[in-house]
């Protein structure tokens, strides 16, 4: 007879999972059994399958430990999706500082965080192992692979027996069975109606692919164009949709973080439970003394004992973190394979720190900022130093932060560059690719699912250690990470439209604070957040002097700006185009430069009013705004209007107020901007950047180019001349930051103007954002938008909580949250118009928003409160849609 081998039992046979449920009270760990063979791969960080409740669900391995506190048994890991360890100890801290900052779950903070995964392209192009995926016939949700499946429906499994809210810090333990045990001290139910938890993880369809040959870093040419590498790879669809209470599947175009997945989440909003609240690594006296050193080289004192700015900590960062860093207790956990702390990830940049050489460019363009030599060395010497950089009109601002990166990199570290979109994006991987070489990378939503699942896994692996991205990239695994750079953090871009709902710039002050890189926020213009934390100390400025800026600066004016303008030119506020804006565009038109400019609005006439009463005109059919399509030829004032919500064409509109018939231009749109300018200028090149047809960059010569905001192409030496139009359309937007906004947007065109070219706006002279302009003192007009919003209650100086959704929901929510003694509830409004509805498909007649604001030592324990009162709500099956988001960029 033949002996049977049985496989050795495992050292540490219990393993802590993190699953990815979407039910708030559902946000814990849970242990289960190692399986012998599955002991090698079962790694801390690995993607697991898991059977939750008597259905497969995925999630991530934490920590493998010898022993668990379930004294019963407990069920085994279903399998192990893949070797590759995708989850670090650093992503997780942060994850859990995340959510516990924006009230959400740990699972929707790493579905944004960790790409969906690509197996080919994780195997190098080779078929999944036997060993790593045991049972190929199901797939493992947020996986792309590269053969077709279907969607399985599944009646029998939309609802499931789950747990209530926990009440313990004990992680919840999994039977044998698949269930959760109902004698589990951690678990305790908040009603005697049994709870059900709701989560759909069935796959999706995916379209084949095709294999992908795209190298391990994206190439740029030299014309600075980004290769469209993905296009070898068809679309796939991306991980499975999680949802409460009858969700189905739903279908996403592009996989990744930054797409927005408005239908993609069954719930948009999650809890952590009270033991998962995140908490900031304390930094040790090295790194404050390492730190207090790099700020004296900054500000150039010699100083080396003031440690107050490594201490300070911005105001995005909670009071209760901030004392964990005073008091030095508390330190986060990493995950590890014995489940104490454990760093043991291998690091490949610190072993070739010593073989990397001094970063070859000039630096004589940081010399033109105060303290812009002593803040480039001390990135050199690898301190976490903390600027709020003001770009000087006309500075290559992709260049400088491509020599930001090469300096760190040059430190044996690495840095994450983020811009808002993909055509800034190109133009920084480009600077950083002619610096560093094939370090640098490209991550973007619109990369295709093996291409950004390639370059993320070149970040993991640490052969790529410049990162260039749009928000998503915030959250990549660089390993040793030096620095993290945010360009014109004011763009609305920046802030997740998924749940939790997390800044980009939030998340970059959080997880600087943890590790101790470096922090840059770079722009034109400044954000009332970033001076915030620069008057608070956190950070520092990095400017130019005044002189030296009047150098590089164009002539900025307004019309009608004083007595003598008005007495040449009586109606120079009144018109559109006054005469001093066409005078210096022919001026700059004549010596062969080209002229700029900029309108808010694009199409040809976006906005109709009576032209009797001024009421706004609306559709007959659906209420939606009336607008006039361009026309050709001489038929173009010939167009009845449409409605620019439904279509329809109105042939016969008459005022609902007056009676009246006619109808005058509210707003005109760069369309009908074009074709007068035409007009003015018949030998004269029109060009168009705006909508499907944004110019990156057009060539020197006299021509006059017509762009909407943000859609401003770059000319090689300059503009000569840039008007900006209809300044009162930016700054009469019924918005928190519109001021903010408007100038923002005006000085990233005037910046494209050539020194001592001219900048006209129209707009009142007066008013406070038009004079910021003028003088360019964006840092003074930042000092006063905080002033104004702390005399009003407006973040940043305080922590605002947006509820939205039907009135019972939020009342169910209110009534079940413990909120701070000093919070402020302010409504029921209506949701503003501009603001995104919190569910799909089928809604309510009317939406709701109550605001909550209390200060911001209280903005913990307010996260906390709707944290706990989510979780109760998901405990009672509550199947009324609601979202909760911490600072709302929109407000209304």
């Amino acid at each position: 007879m033949g002996t049977t081998t049985t496989a050795e039992a495992p050292a540490r046979p219990i393993a802590r999972v993190l699953p990815l449920l979407t039910p708030a009270h559902l946000d814990r760990d849970f242990d289960y059994l190692v399986p012998p063979e599955l002991d090698e791969i079962a790694q801390p960080g690995v993607r697991v399958r898991v059977r939750f409740a008597g259905r497969l669900v995925d999630g991530y391995l934490l920590a493998r430990l010898t022993h668990s506190e379930h004294g019963g048994k407990l069920v085994k890991l279903e399998r192990v999706v893949s070797s590759e360890r995708v989850l670090t100890p650093e992503i997780l801290r942060l994850a859990t500082a995340i959510a516990a900052r924006y009230a959400g779950t740990r699972a929707d903070v790493l579905r944004l965080a960790i790409p969906p995964r690509h197996a080919r392209t994780e195997n190098g192009g080779t078929k999944k192992t036997a060993a790593a995926d045991p049972a190929p016939e199901e797939s493992s949700a947020g996986e792309t692979t590269d053969s077709p499946s279907r969607a399985v429906s599944d009646p029998e499994l939309a609802q499931q027996d789950a747990l209530g809210p926990d009440t313990g810090s004990a992680p919840v333990r999994i039977a044998e069975n698949g269930s959760v045990p109902d004698d589990s001290s951690a678990v305790e139910q908040a009603t005697d109606v049994p709870v059900t938890a709701i989560f759909d993880s069935k796959p999706m369809r995916q379209k084949a692919l095709r294999p992908d040959t795209d190298s391990a870093s994206m190439r740029i040419a030299e014309n600075s164009s980004v290769p469209d590498d993905s296009s070898a790879v068809e679309q796939a669809t991306d991980a499975p949709v999680t949802g409460v209470v009858d969700s189905k599947p739903l279908r996403q175009n592009v996989p990744g973080p930054d797409v927005d997945g408005a239908s993609t989440r069954g719930t948009e909003s999650g809890s952590v439970s009270d033991d998962s609240i995140g908490r900031l690594e304390t930094f040790d006296s090295a790194r404050v003394a390492a730190h207090a050193s790099a700020i004296g080289q900054f500000r150039g004192t010699a100083d080396e004992n003031d440690s107050r700015a490594s201490l300070a900590v911005p105001p995005g960062i909670d009071a209760d973190h901030r004392a964990l860093d005073e008091s030095g207790a508390d330190a986060p956990v990493d995950i590890a394979v014995d489940g104490t702390s454990d760093d043991s990830i291998p690091n490949p940049l610190s072993d070739r720190a010593s073989e990397l050489a001094e970063p070859s460019f000039d630096t004589a363009p940081w010399e033109r900022y105060l303290h812009g030599g002593a803040f480039l060395a001390a990135l050199g010497q690898g301190k976490g130093v903390r600027a709020a950089w003001q770009a000087m009109p006309g500075e290559d601002w992709a260049r400088r932060l491509a020599e930001l990166a090469a300096t760190v990199v040059a430190a044996g570290r690495s840095a994450i560059l983020m811009v808002p979109d993909q055509r800034d994006l190109a133009r920084v991987l480009a600077e950083c690719v002619r610096l560093v070489g094939d370090s640098a990378v490209g991550l973007t939503a619109g990369l295709g699912p093996a291409a950004r699942y390639r370059r993320w896994l070149a970040v993991l692996r640490g052969s790529a250690r410049v990162v260039v991205g749009t928000r998503s990239a915030v959250f990549a695994p660089a390993a040793n990470l030096g620095l993290i750079a945010i360009w014109d953090d004011g763009d609305d871009t920046y802030a997740e439209p998924r749940a939790p709902y997390p800044h980009a710039r939030e998340v970059s002050m959080l997880r600087v604070h943890e590790t101790g890189a470096a922090f840059v926020a770079a722009g034109f213009a400044r954000t009332a957040e970033i001076q915030a934390v620069v008057d608070s100390g956190w950070a520092h400025d990095l400017v130019a002097d005044r002189s030296v800026l009047r150098k590089a600066a164009p002539r900025i004016s307004a019309p009608g700006d004083s007595d003598i303008a008005l007495e040449r030119d009586p109606v120079a506020r009144a018109v559109r185009i006054p005469a001093v804006a066409f005078a210096a565009a022919r001026a700059a038109l004549k010596e062969g430069a080209a002229v700029l400019v900029q309108v808010p609005r694009r199409g040809y006439v976006p906005a109709l009013a009576c032209a009797k009463c001024r009421t706004p005109a609306r559709c007959r059919h659906c209420n939606g705004p009336l607008a006039l399509p361009e026309g050709t030829g001489d038929r173009a004032e010939a167009h009845s209007p449409s409605c620019r919500w439904c279509g329809i064409t109105e042939t016969a509109f008459r005022c609902p107020a007056c009676a009246s018939r006619a109808l005058r231009a509210v707003v005109i749109g760069a369309a009908r901007t074009a074709e007068e300018l035409g007009r003015a200028f018949p030998s004269v090149p029109i060009r168009g950047s705006g909508g499907g047809t944004v110019l990156d960059t057009v060539e020197p010569g006299p021509q006059v180019i017509v762009s909407t905001v943000g859609a401003e192409p770059v000319v090689r030496g300059g503009y000569g001349v840039a008007l900006l139009l209809d300044g009162w359309a930016l700054l009469s937007r019924a918005d928190l930051r519109a001021a903010e906004d408007a100038l923002r947007r005006w000085m990233s065109a005037a910046a494209l103007v050539r020194p001592h070219g001219q900048v006209v706006v129209m707009a009142e002279p007066s008013l406070p954002t038009v004079q910021a302009l003028v003088r360019w003192d964006p840092l003074g007009h930042a000092r006063a938008e905080v002033d104004a919003r702390a005399e009003v209650g407006f973040p940043p100086a305080v922590r605002l909580a947006a509820v939205d959704g039907a009135t019972d929901a939020i009342d169910e929510l209110l009534s079940a949250a413990d909120l701070p003694a000093d919070v402020e509830v302010l409504g029921p409004v209506p949701l503003p118009a501009t603001a995104r509805k919190p569910f799909a498909g089928d809604s309510p007649a009317e939406v709701e928003r109550m605001l909550l604001r209390v200060p911001r030592r209280s903005g913990a324990a307010l996260s906390r409160a709707l944290t706990a009162a989510q979780a109760v709500r998901s405990t009672h099956r509550s199947d009324a849609p609601l979202r909760v988001q911490i600072d709302p960029i929109d407000i209304g």
